[in-house]
């Protein structure tokens, strides 16, 4: 795991080690500074020299002024280091995200994703931060101050000894009572993100089945489990300021004592006055020193649950990847289904789509018509590979999806799905998602044969209209026909609609099938509609029921022959007739 977060540091490797250094060469002046105001007072103020009080206060300024320079050299190089890491492990983090199949996303969650990406990338750049100063000046400040303790009086020096058991203990015991609880507070930050996504995203439903209490109660819920969690951990966690206090000053006390006692007892013969002043300093630089290492190893606990979730991120393989002698180029838009069999759950009982056999000619329309659930988009979802079949193989242009690297074949295949999305930009920004060379005049013209052109003319700022995210500040029709014509500047040879004209009018959608006959007549069109009027006149239509091809060819065919089609047909006659 620590090799893996590691990697990110990459060009910020200067800074991450010219921190420790520069924190050193400051531990290293600190420590020399209870030396010189020991030597300061016996030799200085006691025996009333005041030109050697000058001297070494002079000194001890320089010391002070110097190492007041390279601490703030160690802040900035720390800084600097830990931000660029964090937008390190970001830029790994999305850039992975973005070769996950649709299965990788569904493991993981896109709420669970977005915190891993925010609070647990912040955590842990945080921590890196501490890790190359703060834990780099407490074991130095500790070791040291423990050496020039030493030096000046065995026995003081072996009363911090005496209190380091306790801490140590403390430390282990809180470390292993609080991980747990930090662990699952932040899978339980991942169904708060997700309940805030949901509400935002269907605002509209929710105001207008009036629950906005219910979904209050919701967010209360996991907030206050949240709550509680926190204040859980957060009670362990403060225990060690107490045993840090008590530690501390008992030990305070005893060298202090036993300092005294000394200087009394010895005439300032086995220790003077200017000793105990210094053994003091450095018993407290080893003490705090020894609270800030316990400090980091609390921050270092909060943070492995961040830095699991991450490496998680980091580590998980896309379920879909381009063969090593991957086929880059797609012959047309011939598209062949031999003996598939799918599921989105390797281990569901029953399958989505079982023994599809069908064969669809280049250039030709094909409607694919069913009832809700019978699998409709989860066949066409296979053609540009979102997802891998289980059994038997989907052939494009003679090869197998399989083989082809993934860029070059979705790159021929355009999808206009069911859930029409907009990004926050203009119109022509939005467009040229299809196509980031597109002229002008092939805008214009993509969004004639998407009857989007007049629509868009009305605006104010025509193709400059500003598209709120999501698409907000248009209706469903316009949204739906601004994404047909993006993919159509994409210029493939497989042209994909998931039921995406049911929001236009039958007037439009006539319009727009025409356009497709004059002016992409090589294009493979594939269309899932609900109306059979929008299907009608396509070289071939698929009826699917229960995951399954129940019937496949004409219009006039599939009436005399498809008792599930013909019914449809009557039906949908019969209402628009009433």
């Amino acid at each position: 795991m620590i090799k893996r977060l590691a990697s990110c540091v990459r060009e910020y490797k200067r800074d991450s080690i010219l921190s420790p250094i520069y924190i050193f060469m400051e531990v290293l002046l600190d420590i020399f500074i209870p030396l010189y105001m020991g030597d300061l007072i016996d030799y200085g103020i006691d025996k009333g020299d005041m030109g050697y009080v000058l001297k070494i206060g002079l000194l001890l300024i320089a010391l002070c002024v110097v190492s007041l320079i390279f601490g703030a050299l160690s802040g900035r190089s720390a800084s600097v280091a830990s931000v660029g890491f964090g937008t390190n492990l970001r830029h790994d983090m999305f850039h992975h995200v973005q070769s996950y199949s649709f299965s990788n996303i569904d493991k993981f969650s896109s709420s669970s994703i977005v915190t891993r990406l925010t609070t647990d990338v912040s955590r842990i750049q945080m921590s890196y931060m501490m890790i190359i100063r703060v834990a780099v000046r407490s074991p130095a400040m500790l070791i040291l101050s423990m050496i020039m303790a030493f030096r000046i009086n065995k026995t003081l020096a072996l009363a911090f000894l005496v209190v380091l058991p306790i801490l140590a203990l403390s430390m282990y015991f809180i470390m292993t009572k609080v991980h747990p609880i930090f662990k699952r507070v932040f899978k339980t930050y991942d169904k708060l993100n997700q309940v805030v996504q949901e509400n935002l995203r269907g605002v509209r439903v929710v105001k207008s089945f009036v629950r906005e209490d219910h979904e209050e109660d919701k967010f209360n819920t996991i907030s206050d489990t949240i709550h509680r969690d926190f204040i859980k951990a957060e009670t362990i966690i403060a225990l060690n300021s107490p045993i840090m206090n008590i530690c501390t000053y008992g030990c305070m006390i005893l060298v202090a004592w036993l300092g005294a006692k000394l200087i009394v007892t010895s005439h300032e013969t086995v220790m003077t006055t200017g000793d105990l002043t210094s053994m003091i300093t450095y018993v407290m630089q080893m003490l705090m020193s020894f609270m800030f290492l316990t400090m980091i190893f609390m921050q270092i606990v909060m943070s492995r649950a961040s830095a699991e979730r991450i490496v998680e991120i980091l580590d998980e393989k896309s379920d879909l990847e381009s063969p090593a002698d991957a086929v880059t180029k797609v012959a047309d838009g011939s598209i062949v289904f031999e003996n598939v069999t799918f599921s989105y759950d390797r281990k569901a009982e029953k399958p989505v789509l079982k023994d599809i056999d069908l064969t669809i000619n280049s250039g030709e329309t094909i409607g694919i018509l069913g009832g809700t659930g019978s699998s409709k988009s989860s066949l066409v979802q296979l053609i540009p590979r979102l997802y891998d079949v289980q059994e038997g193989s989907v052939k494009v242009g003679g090869v197998d999806v399989r083989r082809y690297d993934l860029d070059v074949l979705r790159d021929q295949v355009a999808m206009v799905l069911q859930k029409n999305v907009l990004f926050s930009g203009t119109i022509k920004e939005n467009l040229r998602w299809g196509n980031a060379q597109a002229s002008d005049e092939e805008l214009i013209h993509a969004c004639k044969l998407a009857q989007a052109d007049d629509f868009i003319q009305s605006f104010p700022d025509g193709y400059d209209t500003y598209i709120e995210q999501g698409g907000s500040n248009v209706s469903g029709g316009q949204r739906q026909r601004l994404c047909i014509a993006r993919a159509l500047l994409k210029k493939p040879k497989i042209l994909i609609l998931d039921d995406s004209t049911s929001a236009v009018d039958t007037k439009t959608d006539a319009l727009i099938r025409k356009a497709f006959r004059d002016e992409i007549p090589d294009t493979t069109k594939i269309i899932i509609a609900q109306r059979v009027t929008s299907v009608q006149d396509a070289d071939k239509i698929i009826v699917m029921v229960g995951g399954c091809v129940d019937g496949f060819g004409t219009h006039e065919e599939l009436m005399q022959t498809n008792e599930f089609y013909r019914e449809t047909y009557e039906l949908q006659t019969r209402k628009e007739e009433d």
